[in-house]
């Protein structure tokens, strides 16, 4: 579980929060396996008897006060008594239980109903396949879910589930795949009952017994483009998309708690739902929005319809996650599926194209790495302060404040709080001392260690996962200044921004980021007592832990999450974007806005870790070889003046290859790894990402100034800030 603050000293009162100009919040990985430092939790038992405040409900932790018959609650200082068997479980200096060693705990928790573990236990997954498609799409969707198969656990159940103008439901449990369809009719609301078409236990087949007959039934699948129906003149597709995915999650739900404990649903589309339950109108999207003036970003970021916010309720509900693979480069209305996913705990994957697609990685990468289910996260604060808003892919609780709730949840995920005084008194500068307290509780699935031959592989455990953290308090300025962390305030910047633009528009976004660092750097030139009659300092000299921030603002209003419509950013592409970067932990989040530039001057020396992202970097450095990380993107860029005696592209055993290898490991998904001889090849994908030497108008279209030029422009704007027209 890792916290990062975008402050580490909290402000002492509201004046010194106001006047610093900084955002003050948290981002959260619940289900990192360390926390920021590379530490793992204590792991212990009996989380349901570790004790409770009375008043706030917090947990007993190592920054409360320990009596012999009570203890002082850290986050409010409610006296509570202790149980007597509370006394002895605190009592044992021998052998001192989890809560009293670490901070970061890791209980189990008694798994409910347990005489049905084993069949609890046996998480479910079903690919729904849009035959509404090109067969290239098909080929590439079979491989991806053969990929998954190889990475699934035993006991695992899986489905294959079809969706066009009808319904098909795969039986892969005989000696052939038998396959049933039942149509889906254009005017129907969506509820078609599936189990009275295959029962659900025919539907769901043991992975490691029917693999070979999983994929034999995947050869079988045909597109289905034929079976369109025309609408004024327009020939659509039958991609049935809502009323699959709603008889799905109901078909699935029945069964929750009982036949699984997790169902994940990989939907793979191709295209726009526009037929049944769910069709959206991709007609909102076209250039009708330059001709009478509306704002292109405010129409179509926005979803047209609740159909799939709704649904995903249902499917929070039914213990069913989906995770959703677009391929398209029409416009699918991204911003109304979106909530399907993000909001049952699933992701939104995007690819332009089957010809480079990443998609059977990661399928692969996503399924083999530890994630979690039924998830419950809660924070809590010291009294004098609390949490603000909250952002991240979960559901929220409609009956507590501040509890999410996550369908499944990887050790990638990561949530990010606003924080706000409770008053306008603050802290007390002698004696008060910040605390935050995240409350993690999840299922997994873990394999039995004696197994019996008739018995299930894997069990379910329950785990309360919690984290306290004590803060130090600014009194002035500087000091919180001296405590900032960059990355983290990007994440709550892109949070934002992206929020504003939802709500009035990209230009809106756009001005709030700009007028945001405008004001930052006034706050921070008072403090330094310099007026505007002198130099305005827009680079942070005497702070080291700010300097960094007027590059992300730039990487960010250049990036496509920014960017105008009729500057050529498709509406999906941004709507990608938006659900990447808010699932994003800090430090690949700032990979994503402003890319790492590292030189070589062989493949197995490097030269200087980090260059500024220009030409004049790639000139003055003197070194062959670069290598740029952008997060999706890896790229080796050899000089075209590089000696032709170094090998292109670099061997699989230097050193430069060892941490190519390293990174794509470590990431969420799976980046793209391109090669590029200056001088010879295309470099267009490289040079596209030198963004200090690229710039936008106030219309969003290129220039030719960068970096300095943007540094220039701020300083003017800080100066009329801070001696404004009278």
């Amino acid at each position: 579980m890792a916290i990062r603050a975008t402050i580490s000293r909290f402000p002492v009162d509201p004046d010194v929060q106001e006047s610093s100009g900084l955002p003050w919040g948290l981002t959260l990985t619940p289900f990192s396996q360390t926390d920021e430092i590379g530490s793992s939790p204590v792991v212990g038992s009996d989380g349901h008897l570790l004790p409770r405040c009375e008043n706030c409900w917090g947990y007993f932790n190592t920054y409360c006060e320990l009596e012999q018959w009570a203890w002082t609650c850290a986050l409010c200082g409610t006296l509570n008594g202790l149980s007597s068997r509370d006394i002895d479980r605190y009592s044992q200096a021998q052998n001192p239980c989890a809560e009293m060693v670490s901070s970061f705990v890791d209980l189990d928790l008694p798994v409910e109903g347990s005489a049905e573990e084993g069949m609890q236990a046996r998480p479910v997954y079903v690919a729904a396949v849009d035959l509404s498609s090109t067969e290239e799409f098909l080929e590439l969707t079979k491989s991806a879910i053969l990929a998954a198969l190889e990475a699934l656990v035993p006991g695992s159940l899986f489905g294959l589930i079809t969706f066009s103008h009808k319904i098909g439901l795969y039986d892969v449990q005989g000696a052939i795949p038998v396959v049933k369809n039942v149509f889906i009719y254009p005017d129907s609301d969506g509820q078609i009952d599936l189990e009275d078409v295959m029962p659900l236990l025919s539907f769901l087949a043991p992975v490691e017994i029917y693999k070979d007959r999983i994929a034999a039934a995947l050869e079988t699948l045909k597109s289905r483009t034929y079976g369109g129906h025309i609408v004024d003149n327009v020939l659509h597709g039958g991609r049935g998309f809502g009323s699959a995915m709603e008889s799905l999650i109901n078909y699935l739900g029945s069964e929750y708690g009982n036949t699984f404990a997790l169902a994940r649903v990989f939907a793979f589309l191709s295209g726009p739902p526009d037929y049944g339950a769910g069709q959206l109108d991709t007609r909102r999207y076209g250039a009708q929005y330059a001709s009478s003036g509306e704002d292109a970003e405010l129409a179509l970021l926005p979803e047209q319809t609740p159909f799939y916010k709704d649904l995903a309720a249902i499917a929070v509900q039914a213990g069913v996650c989906v995770d959703l693979f677009a391929f398209t480069n029409e416009y699918t209305d991204l911003a109304s599926l979106k909530f399907l996913s993000i909001e049952s705990g699933g992701s939104l994957f995007l690819y332009g194209n089957t010809d480079d697609s990443t998609l059977p990685q990661d399928m692969y990468r996503m399924l083999s790495r530890p994630y979690a289910f039924g998830c419950v996260l809660r924070l809590r604060t010291s009294s004098e302060f609390k949490s603000g808003r909250s952002y991240g892919h979960f559901f929220p609780d409609p009956q507590y404040e501040n509890v999410q709730h996550i369908i499944c949840c990887d050790s990638f995920a990561t949530y990010a709080y606003d924080l706000e005084f409770e008053n306008t008194v603050g802290f007390s500068r002698d004696t008060e001392v910040p605390i935050v307290q995240f409350a993690f509780q999840y299922t997994v699935v873990v394999p039995n260690e004696d197994i019996q031959t008739a018995g299930p592989t894997h069990s379910l455990k329950r785990r309360l996962r919690i984290r306290t953290m004590q803060f130090t308090i600014g009194v002035n300025i500087s000091e919180i200044y001296d405590s900032v962390d960059s990355e983290v305030v990007l994440s709550i910047l892109v949070h934002k921004v992206i929020l504003s633009s939802m709500e009035q528009g990209v230009r809106e976004g756009r001005a709030l980021l700009n007028d945001w660092l405008v004001i930052l750097i006034a706050q921070y030139n008072d403090d330094t007592h310099k007026s505007a009659q002198q130099e305005i300092d827009v680079t942070f000299s005497q702070c080291p832990q700010l300097q960094a921030l007027p590059r992300l603002v730039f990487g960010l209003l250049r990036n496509p999450l920014l960017l105008f419509h009729e500057q050529g950013v498709h509406p999906d592409y941004r709507i990608y974007l938006q659900c990447l970067f808010s699932a994003l932990d800090p430090a690949s989040l700032h990979l994503a806005i402003y890319p790492m530039l590292t030189s070589y001057s062989t493949p197995n020396r490097e030269a200087y870790p980090r260059h500024s992202l220009s030409h004049a970097a790639l000139l003055t450095s003197g070194s062959p070889i670069f290598f740029l990380d952008a997060f999706t993107n890896l790229i080796v860029y050899y000089s075209p003046t590089a000696d032709p005696s170094l090998p292109f592209p670099p061997p699989h055993d230097c050193s430069l290859r060892t941490k190519i290898n390293k990174l794509k490991q470590g990431r969420s998904i799976t980046p793209k790894l391109t090669f590029i001889r200056g001088g010879q090849d295309d470099a267009t994908i490289f040079e596209k990402y030198l963004l200090e030497e690229q710039d936008v108008d106030e219309f969003g279209y290129p220039s030719k100034t960068g970096f300095v030029s943007f540094l220039e422009e701020i300083t003017t704007t800080v100066k009329e800030y801070l001696v404004p027209d009278v």
